[in-house]
């Protein structure tokens, strides 16, 4: 230790007094000469650094500043390590300051700051953890200031995610949320923050929020204030959730709720909101309403046939074609299954210039007859064409009902009507009779005749016209019913296809049928035997094995056997139907088209079937000898029937100007009362070998 530190250590020493400011003084205090040696340290320096005062005058600086002696200049006020007794490191403040005198002396102050880092790095780690949790979930959180006029404290990044702009711009300009709120949610939006703000209460409020790309955002806000020690508003902590997937479903179900998924269209619950709303009017005002009721006829045989999915298609399709057919102030609706609704509201009550017109029954026609046009156009089904029809009920308030669920009532009930009478026609209800008790006793009553096959065959002659013999028998079928005798296919037939139960029956008629032609052979009768094909049978799994298999169980040639299917069913599906016919002709079966005229059929379809027999419907050949019309129309047939190679049949022959017509026009074979009518198979061998054939006497 030179004496010069030791002179100015002592002569320091000797002024400072135990009470003096430097030893009172609560911070750490060392006073060094120019070259930084030690020349005093108070009690505090020793109890910070675990040094006596001894032990620290006459040393330098640097051994418990060891960045003393960094290079560059020391600024007056730094942090750094303080290195202790025991090689103990102890973070410290240092503050720098000067003694003038006739001797100069270095003020060091040393304050330990271990508690202060501790704060700051729980406080760095508070406000990482907060950043990270603010940054990283779905939702955008922001911090305001109380008073309206201050611009906003904080916004999390997220806010760029939902309306587009930056955390900058939203925190710089204070009409940022003015401006992306929804104009039509603005008004609420803002009255529902001013009363959370102004009483002091949480928020919780929906609204939507326009994104930058012209977007629609939903948002749920949720903000409460956060007070200060004294309990007054101090700052408005908030979070704003991004719902619009949320509100979507929500839409989706509501939608659902009232809206059938397949077709889109308003479903049963929502038509009869709108009818009864309907009917109401139509009290207060003197109106009428319809109900139109829709259901397809053999919709199960396309879901069997081509698939679930091309049924779903045909349903949507037709949905869209519906819309079409109906009013502006019309509703269309999907019953459900294949059966669809259509409200009528607003009707003109009254008569029309149409003699017995009613106006609200002729514009329910009117849709009607539209539907049935709309029908006629074929579905595309993943590229295979396809043909439907659809049996119409209509019903009429205040005509056939007063109320709503008597409407509906009623139009299921004209629908039954038509598809027993006339399907793929239109009824409009007409009062008599429950139909739906009628409809559930029949559909018990036919299920069970299927069970104890409660069946007949009668037989219907096939004559040639010129000479009256018979050529052939067509079986149709009757039912025994036991509670009312015998009744006709088209009382039970549609049922029947509708409840799935047609293949049953067609089995019995081919069964029997086979049978009962191997029993005329036996007896030496030898007779072509026809039989109808329905939709459903025509496209069965293995049909041709299945006919093929009762024929060649009762020693039946296919070649004496003529399977029958209508034009409609024939076109419904032409490709799938040309290659089944295509099956049971290479077997030898012949093949007719019956009931033509009636189904819209394609020509250049027609000519690529392996069709032999073309029959003319009735409808066609009543009155034909009087109507010049149909006159025109049958001549085109008998002639169409030949250029295609076809033989053309009439039937329903009833008039002998009838018969003469067609044998003029060269019609050769033909069927119908005027002949004689469906009878019982022991009945025909006594017709077959009647003398002179059957043409009556008068022509013969």
């Amino acid at each position: 230790m030179s004496a010069n530190v030791d002179r100015a250590t002592e002569r320091l020493t000797s002024s400072i007094e135990p009470g003096s400011l430097l030893e009172a003084t609560p911070e750490c205090l060392v006073l060094a000469a120019e070259d930084g040696s030690i020349v005093f340290a108070n009690h505090r320096a020793e109890e910070l650094t675990g040094f006596s005062r001894r032990d620290l005058v006459g040393r330098s600086v640097a051994m418990l500043l060891p960045s003393w002696f960094d290079d560059g200049a020391r600024p007056d006020r730094f942090e750094t390590t303080c290195r202790c007794a025991g090689g103990l490191e102890v973070p410290v403040e240092v503050c720098l300051g000067a003694i003038r005198g006739p001797e100069h002396f270095l003020v060091v102050t040393l304050r330990d700051v271990t508690a202060l880092q501790a704060g700051r790095e729980a406080r760095f780690e508070a406000e990482a953890k907060y950043q990270s949790l603010v940054e990283q979930i779905p939702a955008v959180v922001y911090l305001d200031p109380v008073s309206e006029d201050a611009d906003s404290i904080y916004v999390s990044p997220q806010i760029t995610n939902l309306i587009g702009i930056s955390q900058e711009e939203w925190l710089t300009d204070p009409y940022s949320w003015r401006r992306h709120v929804h104009p039509e949610d603005f008004d609420r939006a803002w009255e529902e923050y001013e009363e959370a703000y102004h009483a002091h209460a949480p928020l919780d409020h929906e609204y939507r929020m326009l994104h930058e790309d012209g977007s629609v955002k939903w948002v749920l806000e949720q903000a409460f204030p956060v007070k200060d020690e004294r309990g007054d508003p101090w700052l408005i902590q908030g979070v704003i959730f991004d719902i619009t997937e949320r509100k979507r479903a929500e839409e989706q179900i509501a939608f659902l709720a009232y809206h059938d998924k397949l077709t889109g269209l308003p479903n049963r619950v929502l038509f009869e909101e709108m009818l009864e709303m309907a009917v109401a009017r139509a009290h207060r005002n003197g109106l009428g309403v319809g109900v139109v009721f829709l259901d397809l006829d053999n919709f199960k045989l396309v879901n069997d046939s081509l698939g679930h999915h091309a049924g779903d298609l045909l349903l949507a399709q037709l949905g869209d074609r519906l819309r079409g057919c109906s009013r502006e102030s019309d509703l269309v609706a999907r019953q459900g299954g294949d059966e669809f609704l259509m409200l009528l509201s607003d009707l003109e009550l009254g008569a029309t210039g149409i003699a017995g017109g009613d106006a609200g029954m002729l514009v329910a026609e009117s849709v009607a007859e539209r539907v049935h046009a709309a029908l006629r156009e074929p579905f595309d089904l993943n590229g295979t064409e396809f043909f439907a029809s659809g049996s119409i009920g209509i019903s009429l308030f205040p005509r056939d009902a007063i109320d709503a669920q008597g409407l509906l009532k009623n139009a299921d009930a004209a629908m039954y009507r038509s598809k027993r009478h006339d399907p793929g026609g239109h009824v409009v209800y007409a009062a008599g009779g429950d139909d739906s008790l009628e409809r559930l006793s029949l559909t018990t009553r036919l299920r069970r005749a299927v069970e104890q096959q409660n069946w007949i065959l009668h037989y219907q002659p096939v004559v040639n016209l010129e000479d009256g013999s018979v050529d052939g028998v067509e079986a149709l079928i009757r039912w025994q019913d036991l509670n009312g005798g015998l009744v006709p296919p088209g009382e039970f037939i549609p049922l029947a296809e509708e409840l799935g139960l047609i293949e049953a029956i067609g089995d019995w008629v081919v069964r029997e049928m086979a049978c009962q032609h191997a029993a005329w052979a036996a007896d030496g009768l030898d007779l072509m035997v026809g039989f109808n094909l329905s939709p459903r049978q025509l496209w069965s799994a293995h049909l041709a094995e299945s006919v093929l298999g009762k024929l060649a169980d009762a020693g039946v040639d296919p070649h004496r056997v003529v399977v029958e299917i209508t034009e409609s069913t024939a076109m419904a599906d032409p490709d799938r139907t040309q290659r089944i016919l295509n099956e049971l002709h290479a077997w030898g079966m012949t093949l007719a088209i019956d009931d033509f005229g009636t189904g819209y059929s394609s020509l250049a379809r027609l000519k690529h079937l392996p069709v032999d027999i073309l029959k003319i419907d009735r409808s066609f050949i009543r009155a034909v000898d009087r109507d010049p019309d149909l006159g025109s129309m049958v001549k085109a047939m008998i002639q169409l029937a030949k250029g295609l190679g076809m033989t053309p049949l009439a039937e329903g022959i009833e008039t002998q100007g009838e018969l003469e017509f067609l044998i003029e026009h060269g019609c050769p074979i033909g069927q119908g009362f005027h002949f004689a009518k469906p009878v019982s198979a022991e009945e025909i061998p006594a017709l077959v070998t009647r003398e002179g054939g059957l043409v009556p006497a008068s022509t013969a």
